[in-house]
Parts: C-alpha cells; sequence; structure tokens
C-alpha cells in the first residue's frame, strides 16, 4: 500500500482492500471525515470551514425550495453510500431522495444493493478531490448532482449512457435555474444567517412559487 499526500486536507492511499476501507469508516465513525473508496484507491478528506459553510448553505437552499414548492423529500445527510460488488463507497456532503421520497419513507435502513439510490447529491468541491467522484456517483446510479465550485452551482443529470452532462435546469425540480442559486450561497458568507435565509424564501415566493 502506497500513500501520497495532495495538497490541504487530502491524503490517498493506494491498494487499499475493500475490508479495510469498511473497517476504517467504522471506525472513524461519527467523526467527521470523509472517505471515498475506488477500486482500491482510497482517499481521506478533513473538511475544512469554508466547506462545511458552504455544504450547510446549500442543503438550507434545497430545503427551503422543497418547503415552498411542496416539494415531497427525503433527507440523509452526508450517509455512508457503498457498494462491495462495484468496489466503490463514498459520502456525499448532502444527499435526498425526491422523485423516490415515498419509498424511502417506509424504509428504516436503506441498502442500495436494493433499494433506489439518492435522486440527489450536493458536492461542494473547495478543494479538488483527487478521486473522480462523480465516476463513483454515476456507478452508484445517482440521477443528478449540483456541484459547487469556484463560487458557481451547477446541476449534472446521469444520461442513459452512465455520464452527467450538465442541465439548466434540476431533474428533481423543473422549475429551478440551478446557477440562480449560486449568489445566495455567497451572500450566506456574509453573516446573518436568519435574514439570509428570509430573504432567499422570499425570492423562492415571488420567481418561483
Amino acid at each position: 500500500m502506497s500513500v501520497s499526500s495532495p495538497p490541504r486536507e487530502h491524503v490517498l492511499l493506494e491498494g487499499v482492500s475493500w475490508a479495510t476501507y469498511v473497517r476504517l469508516r467504522a471506525e472513524l465513525d461519527p467523526r467527521p471525515i470523509r472517505l471515498t473508496y475506488d477500486d482500491g484507491r482510497l482517499e481521506i478528506v478533513s473538511p475544512g470551514q469554508r466547506h462545511e459553510r458552504d455544504r450547510k448553505h446549500l442543503a438550507q437552499l434545497f430545503e427551503v425550495l422543497t418547503e415552498e414548492l411542496d416539494v415531497p423529500r427525503e433527507s440523509c445527510g452526508s450517509t455512508t453510500w457503498q457498494r462491495e460488488d462495484l468496489l466503490k463507497g463514498l459520502e456525499p456532503d448532502e444527499c435526498y431522495w425526491i422523485q423516490n421520497a415515498d419509498v424511502i419513507a417506509i424504509k428504516g435502513v436503506v441498502d442500495l444493493a436494493v433499494d433506489p439510490p439518492p435522486d440527489l447529491a450536493i458536492e461542494v468541491d473547495v478543494t479538488s478531490s483527487s478521486l473522480d467522484r462523480m465516476r463513483i456517483y454515476a456507478a452508484l446510479g445517482v440521477p443528478e448532482v449540483w456541484r459547487w465550485k469556484d463560487d458557481e452551482l451547477t446541476a449534472w443529470v446521469l444520461g442513459p449512457d452512465r455520464r452527467y452532462a450538465p442541465a439548466e435546469r434540476s431533474f428533481a425540480i423543473p422549475r429551478v435555474v440551478v446557477a440562480e442559486l449560486g449568489a445566495f450561497v455567497v451572500a450566506g458568507r456574509r453573516g446573518g444567517e436568519l435574514a439570509w435565509i428570509r430573504g432567499f424564501r422570499r425570492w423562492v415566493r415571488e420567481r418561483l412559487a
């Protein structure tokens, strides 16, 4: 097993067995450390303050959208999703079921071998991952990923070829032009979180609802 250390918050390990990955995930839980596994390669990431702030704000925006537009959702935060048969696993920054919300609402524990994956995942790329997390999402069958990078928000929708393509509007919430939400994430950094949320809620009611 070899070790490389990309800049800042990442450590990348090569030649890691599935059993080692699963054991590490169990031993590190519930510490806020992200493990991404892709066929023997394991990345360990400790999210920083900016990452966590932007992640939280994106989650708040999405949850206000679904509340105001009366879109069913089931939330699962940064739960670990893994498939041994695919040798892939990761924790999204946030994830939700929308189209399959009614199916998941009556479930106890979700098993991706038989249950639908989250309909939407949110990825905050404050520092670039050493692994291709989009490839892992595609393998797991996640229909849509919102990526926050360089202060821009983009939606990526999974096609029949199992590849993601950028989309102007969300597949999960078609009324939403995803890029328009980016300005609100940046505004959320300036403090006054309650006022910020109220302002976004007004915008949703005026523009979308």
